[in-house]
């Protein structure tokens, strides 16, 4: 009987400091990984590859091995990806990466409260953003994490990576923010804006949340330098929102028309201010540039207070607005810098068609060969390089086209850059053309 008050006397010391111990453990990252992680999700994707087994097979260009390839049925397997994912809303809508869920034929996520893995659907994706929305499918509400800002993002503020790398279910890992805009340039003519930290990212970590120490959702982890040590990228928060109603309401994001012809600035100019802008070269008629105040000779250095540096940085800002979205400019004009807000807007009915006839001088119809030159206008630049009615458009800037619609979107994508490169037919062959 003793020895079981002493043992009891003893708890009764131990308990309440151990409890006290525990509620001290409870940091602010505590805090935070627990309000937003019942909303990461684990995104499991298949992909079903086909193809066909030769015995030839390796022998390059083969005649057997082409035609026993033409005899053989195609042989089909799958291939399996893992990756991360958040849950925005009570609906079930999820936003990743693009790469994370590409080519997929099924897509499952798994919640972190639940054993069995629920089917996604891909509802709309954006691979020069890389961004994606899926919605879970069946019935409920589920958990979900708002997107906040990232606007006001701090250097050297602890933020907080949640996702599922190789497939070892939740991983936490924190880290600071080094930049709040560090421009990554990822292929050629495209580059991208991301919050840069060293919490860890590994490929996993696709699409997972970064949120800060009050657990508010910044970005989506993106892991595009894998051999980059403790260097993390993601997607501000601020431009996946401007993005993912076009995402749930159109399968894609529209293009934004703004209309001006940019062009980089002299080397004069960037040793003068030690970084560089986007010259005005032209406005295009009825565009929303034109009726923002926008003039020739101004240079855009900033959209959104995110500096431009070229051209490039201009086309690779301007795919991440819609439509629907307002812009804020930073211009330098003569010797003084201005603000002007810019309310961007659909492609009007017809413009590209317009724009070609103007700019390059010749009209086209579709016919059964393909993209026809219907007209050519004297003394256009398309006359000058000697193109005449009746030769064929194969080819505008690299991508083959088919069809007038493709021209018509592939032109809405490339409305001023120039020159651009034609490849053009007649009787059948062929010959590369630079246009204006």
């Amino acid at each position: 009987m003793t020895r079981i008050f002493i043992l009891l006397l003893l708890l009764s010391f131990v308990l309440p400091h151990s409890i006290i111990l525990a509620s001290e453990r409870r940091t602010p990252v505590v805090e935070a990984v627990a309000k937003a992680r019942r909303a990461v999700v684990n995104i499991r994707t298949e992909q079903i590859v086909h193809r066909r087994n030769s015995p030839f097979f390796g022998f390059g260009d083969s005649m057997f091995e082409q035609f026993f390839n033409d005899m053989l049925a195609p042989r089909s397997y799958k291939t399996q990806s893992l990756g991360s994912g958040v849950v925005i809303d009570n609906q079930g809508h999820i936003l990743t990466n693009a790469h994370v869920i590409d080519k997929a034929s099924k897509i499952y996520v798994a919640l972190p409260d639940r054993v069995k893995e629920l089917e996604a659907t891909l509802i709309g994706q954006d691979n020069r953003i890389d961004l994606a929305v899926l919605k879970i499918e069946g019935s409920g509400e589920f958990p979900f994490l708002k997107p906040a800002r990232s606007d006001d993002v701090l250097l050297g503020e602890t933020v907080i990576a949640i996702g599922n790398p190789l497939g070892l279910g939740h991983s936490i890992t924190t880290g600071i923010i080094s930049s709040a805009q560090r421009r990554i340039q990822l292929d050629q003519g495209q580059s991208t804006v991301f919050i840069q930290t060293d919490a860890l990212i590994n490929p996993g970590n696709s699409g997972g949340p970064l949120i800060n120490i009050n657990g508010d959702l910044i970005g989506i982890n993106t892991a595009i330098a894998r051999q980059a040590q403790g260097i993390g990228f993601s997607i501000p928060i601020d431009t996946a929102k401007r993005v993912v109603a076009d995402l749930i309401d159109y399968g894609r994001v529209r293009r934004a028309f703004f209309g001006i012809v940019p062009g980089d600035v002299g080397r004069n100019f960037i040793r003068t201010r030690g970084e560089g802008g986007v010259l005005v070269e032209k406005i295009l008629p009825d565009s929303p540039a034109h009726e923002s105040g926008v003039r020739v000779a101004d240079v855009v250095i900033a959209i959104d207070g995110i500096p431009l540096t070229s051209k490039d940085d201009f086309y690779s800002s301007l795919a991440t607005y819609t439509p629907d979205d307002r812009m804020t400019l930073t211009v330098l004009r003569g010797l003084g810098e201005i603000t002007l807000q810019v309310q961007l807007s659909v492609l009007p009915e017809g413009y590209v068609m317009a724009y070609t006839r103007e700019l390059f001088g010749f009209s086209l119809l579709q016919s059964r060969s393909g993209l026809q030159i219907d007209s050519v206008d004297d003394g256009s630049p398309a006359d000058l390089v000697g193109i005449k009615v009746g030769d064929l458009i194969i080819k505008v800037a690299g991508y083959e086209l088919d069809t007038l619609d493709q021209f018509i979107e592939l032109m809405g994508q490339l409305l001023g850059r120039e020159p651009l490169e034609f490849l053009v037919a007649r009787n059948n062959r062929g010959y590369l053309v630079e246009l204006p």
